[in-house]
């Protein structure tokens, strides 16, 4: 089983044909990916009791996003206005003020000692913003020190909500010593370390302790550094746009779904990791490429499920 932590709120969709409502939150839609590519998944999220929070659930569990340990919480649930430009490629705006996800209490955590849990993933605004991002921060460096399962962090940044670019580079530095996979997309390097060259933070990372460190591109495709030093590249998947909602998130589902396939989450993650061959890695990157594509082929966050995938990587093999 795959524990992912975080925020799950509504997007407000805003594009030519009006508005519409629709469940998101970068945390919550890994866990949907997940689920949609047969992976056993549980969220460990705060999930409002208001109208939006109910659609939340309800959707979640539609998708069999196991929800034993979601938080049912007092708290209004969170938006984001995604408003879509004539590509449809998504900006955002965020209503957070007082909301659910970010009230993250010590007692709330589960214990994830002699759980099925193989993996942990988190990262996004969950991370970042206090008084949570603490209690979640603390709980990956339990894990980290426990070394019984994977932990893994997307940054997805958001520098329209957390402006601090020197608070953002301390905190980023110290969470990805805890984790043994990091994702982050290149936007979210070019902003958080200015002029520096996207393999070079790589590379860094790396000597921080992160096992494998995988960078997006968007139609420049992606940059694995797998644990030898080896660089791997995958081309971005032809595909017409329709949005790019929940892309990068789709993205990390089928990269960590590829790895469960390959049973590299798990304890001892780094030698897990580290056994991978130079083959795997690029099937991991193939198969998390084309989920991220066919996500962008469809309107919101919307990943494939794991037939749909399988038959489109048969084709190419």
């Amino acid at each position: 089983m795959i524990v992912v932590a975080g925020e799950a709120l509504i997007d407000l969709v805003v594009s030519g044909e009006g508005q519409r409502a629709v469940p998101g939150g970068s945390p919550a839609n890994v866990a949907v990916t997940l689920a949609r590519l047969d992976q056993p998944v549980r969220l460990l999220a705060r999930l409002g009791t208001d109208g939006y929070g109910r659609q939340l659930a309800e959707h979640l569990s539609a998708n069999q996003v196991d929800l034993d340990w979601a938080v049912r919480a007092e708290q209004p649930t969170s938006v984001a206005v995604a408003t879509l430009d004539a590509s449809g490629k998504a900006s955002y705006e965020f209503r957070l003020a007082g909301t659910a996800d970010w009230q993250w209490t010590p007692q709330e955590l589960p214990e994830l000692t002699g759980s099925s849990a193989t993996a942990l993933h988190t990262g996004s605004l969950a991370l970042a913003l206090a008084p949570g991002a603490q209690v979640l921060e603390d709980l990956l460096a339990r894990e980290r020190r426990r070394d019984g399962l994977t932990v893994s962090i997307d940054l997805n940044l958001r520098p329209s909500i957390v402006t601090d670019r020197a608070g953002e580079q301390a905190r980023v530095r110290r969470q990805v010593r805890l984790a043994h996979l990091v994702k982050a997309s290149d936007e979210d390097l070019a902003w958080l370390y200015p002029g520096r060259a996207v393999p070079d933070v790589m590379a860094e990372w790396r000597e921080a302790g992160v096992c494998c460190a995988v960078v997006t591109r968007g139609a420049d495709g992606a940059l694995l550094l797998a644990p030898d030093g080896s660089m791997h590249e995958e081309p971005a998947v032809p595909v017409t746009v329709v949005d790019t909602v929940g892309a990068g998130d789709a993205f990390t589902g089928g990269l960590l779904a590829a790895l469960a396939d390959l049973d590299a989450l798990g304890d001892r993650p780094a030698d897990r990791l580290a056994a991978l061959t130079a083959a795997q890695w690029a099937a991991v990157l193939r198969q998390a490429a084309l989920v991220a594509a066919l996500t962008c082929a469809r309107r919101g966050a919307d990943p494939p499920r794991r037939a749909e995938v399988a038959a489109l990587l048969g084709a190419a093999s």
